[in-house]
């Protein structure tokens, strides 16, 4: 078993698009082009977890590992607990939640999020990149993140808070906030033990 894993929740019923993982890009369905980003990044086992046969077929039809979850699931992270604790036993000490609509993103980006989990230097991590201010601040579809210092000097930084709606800020350390979260197996089975908070109720 590897000790990390990259773990893919994707669902047909999404309520901003629904059927994005299968929408083509360039003839290929988007959960497979991030599938295949997260293959390419060689950091350890790769799990598609959904609720909808349909992406199941599809990912062991590409010679890819799928698990079909539950429908009653409330968030991403609750599916990815479910393919953690059913297929990969709660053996893997490193758990990546890649996000099913990320095709952009970069095989060198995820290893490097697997490479500072390693250092156990935090139990949850996530990516920031650039903001293009005039057209994502004020955007909802675009998540912000603020860090405590800018992580272009730095690589990684405290995150202080995420957000949708632009709250006028200045003079912060403010990015575009990539899905892709990583957790220690710790930090993932206490996380899924707890409550929605209010702050992820509102803000989604």
């Amino acid at each position: 078993m590897n000790e990390i894993a990259i773990i893919i929740p994707s669902r047909l019923d999404a309520k901003r698009l629904p059927n994005k993982p299968l929408k083509l890009i360039n003839d290929k369905e988007m959960i497979l082009h991030v599938h295949e980003v997260a293959c390419n990044a060689n950091i350890g086992e790769v799990y598609v977890a959904t609720p909808d046969q349909e992406v199941f077929d599809l990912i062991k039809k590409n010679g890819g590992k799928a698990s079909l979850t539950s429908k009653k699931h409330l968030t991403g992270t609750d599916r990815v607990y479910e393919v953690f604790k059913k297929d990969l036993k709660k053996n893997s000490k490193i758990i990546i939640n890649l996000q099913g609509d990320m095709p952009n993103i970069k095989s060198e980006s995820i290893k490097n999020l697997a490479n500072y989990m390693k250092k156990n230097l935090c139990d949850i991590a996530t990516l920031g990149s650039d903001l293009n201010k005039k057209e994502e601040e004020n955007n909802p579809n675009v998540v912000k993140l603020i860090t405590e210092q800018d992580i272009k000097k730095i690589n990684f930084s405290n995150a202080l808070d995420f957000y949708r709606i632009s709250k006028n800020m200045v003079n912060y350390n403010i990015f575009h906030h990539i899905g892709i979260y990583a957790f220690t197996s710790k930090a993932l089975i206490r996380y899924v033990s707890l409550e929605r908070s209010k702050l992820e109720l509102e803000r989604k």
